[in-house]
């Protein structure tokens, strides 16, 4: 989270379950204007507790926030040759038409777009597009970057054979919107990759529930558990789902391949940002720390593999 912009302060009052849709147009309109004013406030630079230091755009500026990024999914989620290569399937992209929704700094667009076929990538706001846009001209890579809402994808149908989404689309308005959007642009049989926030015992119950509900006073500045996760989330609004709860929100569109859920190590240590909580980092085996995060499933991220049935 920022240091400049606490998320509590963008968050949409009526906005008050982990998985609560919009009532109305106008809700729906209020809370995307939210989502879009946060996010264009804290873009995704991985800066909020060190700057970069590398001028905005340049190529230095770009391999900071990567070696930031890579660095921290490396810890829980090691892949073997590529960034990411446990699920994106690179070695299977020469022939795919490529969506990406989110394309934060272009962190995932300098990996998916020179194996592809042909990558496009959209996102809600000014920034993450004019950033994406620079950094594939500073690679001198070729990639249709548009900023565009997903709840209303501007593509035809069966546009595209895969599409990747990396913590994006439950933070938007209506996050059911955005799923009935990529499966009509997926072709029949295409495949989708998805991270969603994850609602589990140990990172939304006890964390959010006892450490910061309880312990830190969150239930009496905020009165709901979904208010007071929310208060430590970024974004305007962010949705955590179960995987029950995410199984049944895409069953009807979408075949489930596999789910897994994996965490930042920071998720093990519900303790503010500092020294005590670097040194645990530090002392904490990422194998140990994979361990607790993925197998007793105490991480806050899930990962979903869909398929759109032929």
């Amino acid at each position: 989270m920022s240091k400049k912009h606490r998320s509590i302060d963008f968050v949409p009052k009526t906005f008050d379950d982990p998985e609560k849709l919009p009532g109305s147009l106008s809700e729906a309109e209020d809370w995307q204007k939210a989502n879009r004013t946060y996010w264009e406030s804290n873009p995704m630079r991985y800066d909020w507790n060190q700057e970069i230091g590398s001028t905005e755009g340049s190529k230095a500026f770009f391999d900071e926030i990567d070696r930031r990024f890579f660095e921290t999914i490396k810890r829980v989620m090691p892949w073997k040759e590529i960034p990411f290569d446990n699920v994106i399937p690179f070695d299977e992209l020469k022939n795919k038409r490529v969506l990406e929704i989110g394309v934060g700094s272009g962190s995932h667009a300098a990996l998916i777009a020179p194996r592809a076929l042909s990558y496009t990538g959209i996102d809600l706001t000014d920034y993450a597009v004019r950033m994406t846009s620079e950094r594939m001209k500073v690679i001198q890579i070729n990639a249709d970057i548009r900023q565009m809402d997903a709840e209303v994808l501007q593509f035809p149908d069966a546009s595209f054979d895969f599409v990747w989404s990396w913590g994006v689309i439950h933070h938007s308005s209506n996050t059911l919107k955005i799923l009935e959007e990529i499966n009509r642009v997926l072709m029949p049989g295409g495949r989708a990759v998805i991270m969603i926030y994850h609602r589990g015992w140990w990172n939304y119950y006890t964390v959010g529930g006892l450490a910061y509900g309880i312990i830190c006073g969150g239930f009496l500045r905020h009165g709901s558990l979904a208010r007071v996760v929310q208060a430590a989330t970024d974004g305007a609004l962010a949705r955590y789902y179960s995987k029950r709860s995410w199984v049944a929100q895409v069953n009807n569109l979408f075949s489930v391949k596999s789910m897994s859920v994996i965490g930042n190590k920071a998720d093990l240590f519900p303790i503010p940002a500092g020294r005590i909580k670097d040194i645990l980092m530090r002392l904490a085996p990422d194998a140990i720390a994979r361990f607790f995060l993925t197998d007793l499933h105490m991480g806050s991220l899930l990962i979903s593999r869909l398929s759109k049935d032929t």
